[in-house]
């Protein structure tokens, strides 16, 4: 896994809100331009560069708005006051909003990879200072890789919103409903009959809920995942699950796990962004898929990201 730094201590309080230092290579344009890319996005909104949002530490749900200043310093404001009392409950948001945008990574060795890569130097160029943005939370990240196989980006996002709909909670404020994804214990009382409004297949319906079985029992978390070590042991882990494929797997890796070295080869995003970048008529097999994963090395989940960028 490339280098995590450690910058927990760059952030300060001033007047209620959280004032995190961003990295240099850090662009809020760039990283805003890949959250807007679907208007139908429950989990957050994007309005005048500003991002409100529900972020559960344990049982607080804070309510926040997050933007960066001219002095590139992410600001963050509570709202509704929401904002925790413990110290340690807003460590934890911090440690939420850096995990989210991957800010503690070193960036430096990818983009002197990409520089010289003939399919990433354009990408790295159009949306320099993009960073992988996360899916923190296990059973969401899994969730949203098991909502979107087999099916268009776009349709992907409107189950999303069923689901939390449906299911989740929400903070209202200034008339607007802002959610919160629904938690595995929720989900893991429930039948597949339960879902039968949202607009997914009986398997999918049947995964998700046995994942939330899973998970209250204790067989799978993340931090048991973490704890192995290695990205081969959590992706065999992975996909001994029922309705967990290599390309879920993998998804969950990047996103939520941050393995560097995770890489979706079979995505069919990744497969068109790099026939569109070849000028191909056909789709790259699997030799040349796996021949570019080499020259990627440590960091075929970054290039997946920005090449996504491309069609996305």
């Amino acid at each position: 896994m490339a280098e995590i730094l450690n910058t927990m201590d760059c952030w300060q309080e001033v007047n209620g809100d959280i004032i995190i230092d961003l990295p240099g290579d850090f662009d809020i344009k760039a990283n805003l331009g890949y959250l807007e890319r679907n208007k139908n996005e429950c989990m957050f909104e994007v309005e005048n560069e500003i991002i409100t949002r529900v972020i559960v530490v344990g049982d607080t749900r804070t309510l926040v708005q997050i933007h960066v200043n001219k002095r590139n310093q992410m600001i963050v404001q509570f709202l509704k006051d929401s904002r925790p009392l413990r110290q340690s409950d807003r460590e934890e948001v911090v440690r939420y909003i850096r995990e989210w945008f991957d800010f503690d990574r070193d960036l430096t060795p990818f983009y002197e990879m990409a520089k010289a890569d003939p399919l990433l130097k354009g990408p790295i160029q159009e949306f320099s200072g993009l960073r992988l943005i996360g899916v923190p939370d296990l059973f969401e990240a899994l969730c949203w890789g098991i909502l979107g196989q087999q099916i268009n980006l776009a349709f992907a996002y409107t189950l999303k919103r069923q689901f939390v709909e449906k299911f989740g909670d929400s903070i209202e404020w200034n008339g607007k409903k802002y959610w919160i994804f629904p938690s595995f214990e929720q989900i893991a009382k429930l039948t597949p009959e339960d879902l039968t409004d949202i607009k997914m297949t009986f398997k999918k319906s049947e995964y998700i809920i046995g994942i939330a079985q899973l998970m209250v029992s204790g067989e799978l978390s993340k931090e048991k995942l973490l704890r192995m070590g290695s990205l081969n042991e959590a992706e065999k882990s992975l996909v001994k699950i029922r309705g967990i494929g290599p390309w879920t797997a993998n998804y969950v890796l990047m996103r939520c796990l941050r393995y560097t070295s995770a890489f979706p080869i079979d995505d069919v995003g990744l497969h068109n962004a790099i026939k569109h970048l070849t000028g191909s008529d056909k789709k790259p097999v699997r030799e040349e898929l796996f021949n570019l994963s080499l020259r990627w090395e440590k960091w075929q989940a970054y290039a997946t990201f920005y090449l996504w960028r491309v069609l996305y």
